[in-house]
């Protein structure tokens, strides 16, 4: 009994830190309607500076506690200048646009806290007074876990005494229910974005300082909290500070016996969690349809057939590229590859995105199961390259399939994170299966046929079902299919009134684009030789939707213009020094000059030429 009582108040301790990161990132969301992924950086950033503080203080109780609120203010004062230089300026952006902006925030403070503090993890000393245990029930708890325990409850007492008795708190909670209201009113919408800003990074920032403690102090505090963290505020809704703390302690506490019963569910847990909730409430414990959706997005002109010069341009580069092999037998082609299989992928999302409006955050689920598929045909199966290759995208779309049925039942950003938790339930079962996937070891020697074993031959194939791919998603995106997904995009109800099963549509066009995804795959795990898990993972996710959006979502040709700029600054930039400030700010200088991406910049710029050349 005193056993699962102790593990019990483990799981209410990491759930009053996770509350407070999940808490900040709720407010932000609910205020500004930003998906804001570089709020991990802030929770990472709030351990730093708290470490320093406590280390060169040094005094004793006092000196500790006021290290760990000067952290937080230093926080929130960061957060501020990053909403009013960057965030400011993008709000008028398509819907989840700012996750590319802050996600090169994120880059940026990742190589600016390893300039600042080094590489290596740093251990803080413990809290004064709380560096004991104490027996209840004959276990032993430690003291600081109990009063987080306590901190937790009592930050939430004094939000909901804030955005209940303070006319800033009204006017939040009006906000995170109808912003364009607030701003009707005569609200200054700039200061109060500003404020509910500071507010989400002050508790980041709070709940970082506060781990200080009880772990490390590493580079990986980020990305290891803001999956979970996103989980929390999905499953308890999307703006509610109640919900994230009444899903904070169901995660926390499951997850303290899960590893009890089952270890190995300890890395999917949150996700299957969220699903089921999802499922069951597709807004979340708290939430509201209104919370489904993020900044008002921008009327879309409709999709064009491609110009006569436009299909002289696209092929002239596939003629070009079809030259590559003349020039270059080895670097050149593997990156032409690379590009290739990038611009497919992102081609796919496009289609889902862009032609179906359905947000994805786990498209790499299926370009990682066509992959996967493909090497365990060749590697358990015994099938020749090309009835892998078949067979890949095959098992892409079935995929695609299955967790589309659920997939489309929703909207807006819970659709985003549905997906994401079907792609992290799927990375956790390869990871896990050690037997069938390899694990973390992966699948080795997928090689290409010997008939296709050279560069070039390989060069060729490659060139060739990329090519084919990205005509049939353009036809389609331009069939009377991609008109019904398209006006589903637009206008819902409209679509649905005059008599069309929208539902079905976008559920075949879920599982077209996981085709399309998975034929990505199957080609990079030929191109590659090998198969890990890191190709269902996050960041595989990630990069995908970075290409779509700095191409433009309301471009056929975005994908291949930002998977082209992707791949190539990637390329070149990951060989310097602080890499990943470089790539950030190549990323936040994109993102400003062309909020509606590298297409939308590049038509504005050819309408701007054009009549200069008709007038001279």
């Amino acid at each position: 009994m005193g056993f699962y009582f102790a593990q019990f108040l483990t799981g209410l301790a990491n759930a009053s830190s996770l509350f407070l990161i999940a808490s900040g990132l709720s407010i932000i969301f609910g205020v500004t309607r930003i998906v804001n992924f570089a709020h991990g950086s802030l929770y990472m950033l709030g351990a730093y500076i708290a470490y320093t503080l406590v280390t060169t203080l040094k005094g004793g109780p006092v000196g500790f506690w006021g290290s760990v609120l000067l952290a937080a203010a230093a926080v929130a004062l960061i957060g501020a200048v990053i909403e009013i230089l960057v965030l400011r300026r993008i709000y008028r952006a398509p819907e989840l646009f700012q996750l590319v902006a802050t996600f090169g925030v994120l880059l940026i403070i990742q190589d600016i806290t390893l300039a600042t503090w080094g590489a290596e993890d740093l251990l803080g000393p413990r809290a004064p007074g709380l560096s004991r245990a104490v027996r209840i029930f004959g276990e032993p708890i430690p003291q600081y876990d109990i009063a987080l325990i306590i901190i937790g409850p009592l930050v939430l007492g004094l939000i909901w005494l804030v955005f209940s008795r303070t006319r800033w708190g009204v006017l939040v909670r009006a906000a995170t229910q109808d912003r364009e209201m607030v701003g009707a009113l005569g609200v200054n919408q700039r200061w109060l974005f500003t404020s509910a800003f500071m507010l989400g990074s002050f508790l980041a920032g709070l709940g970082g300082a506060l781990q200080v403690p009880r772990e490390s102090v590493s580079l990986l505090m980020d990305l290891s909290i803001i999956g979970e963290a996103f989980v929390v505020v999905v499953i308890g809704g999307m703006g509610s500070v109640t919900g994230a703390f009444v899903a904070a302690v169901i995660i926390s506490v499951l997850n303290a016996f899960g590893v009890l019963v089952f270890p190995q569910i300890s890395l999917i847990l949150p996700f299957l969690v969220m699903a089921v909730v999802l499922i069951v409430r597709p807004y979340g414990l708290f939430g509201s349809a209104a919370s489904a959706h993020g900044s008002p997005t921008v009327p879309e002109a409709p999709l064009k057939p491609m110009s006569r010069a436009g299909i002289v341009v696209m092929a002239a580069v596939v003629a070009l590229l079809a030259l590559l092999p003349t020039l270059d037998d080895g670097f050149l082609l593997v990156l032409a590859v690379d590009l290739l299989i990038a611009t497919l992928f992102a081609a796919s999302l496009h289609f889902l995105m862009g032609v179906g409006g359905m947000v994805s955050f786990g498209h790499a689920a299926y370009f990682g199961l066509g992959a996967y598929a493909a090497a365990l045909a060749v590697k358990a199966l015994g099938l020749p390259m090309l009835a892998a290759m078949a067979f890949g995208p095959l098992v892409a779309a079935f995929g695609a399939l299955i967790f589309g049925w659920f997939c489309v039942r929703l909207s807006g950003v819970y659709l985003a994170m549905l997906t994401l938790a079907a792609a992290q339930i799927l990375w956790g079962v390869t990871f896990q299966w050690q037997s069938v996937t390899g694990g973390d070891d992966g699948i080795l020697g997928v090689w290409p046929a010997k008939w296709a074993s050279s560069k070039t031959v390989f060069f060729y194939l490659a060139l060739a079902l990329c090519v084919v791919g990205l005509v049939l998603i353009r036809q389609l995106a331009h069939s009377p299919f991609g008109y019904v997904l398209r006006g589903g995009r637009d206008s819902p109800r409209r679509t649905e009134a005059i008599g069309i099963d929208l539902r079905s549509h976008q559920w075949l066009g879920f599982i077209i684009a996981g085709g399309f995804a998975g034929l990505a795959g199957v080609i990079f795990a030929f191109s590659k030789g090998s198969v890990f898990p890191d190709a269902l993972s996050i960041s595989q996710s990630i990069d995908g939707l970075i290409m779509v959006l700095l191409g433009g979502v309301q471009s056929l040709i975005g994908p291949i213009l930002g998977a082209t700029a992707f791949v190539l600054i990637e390329d070149y930039v990951t060989r310097l020094d602080f890499w990943r400030f470089i790539f950030g700010s190549i990323i936040l200088v994109i993102v400003l000059a062309a909020p509606d991406g590298i297409a939308g910049g590049l038509g504005r710029l050819w309408r701007l030429v054009r009549p200069a050349r008709r007038a001279a």
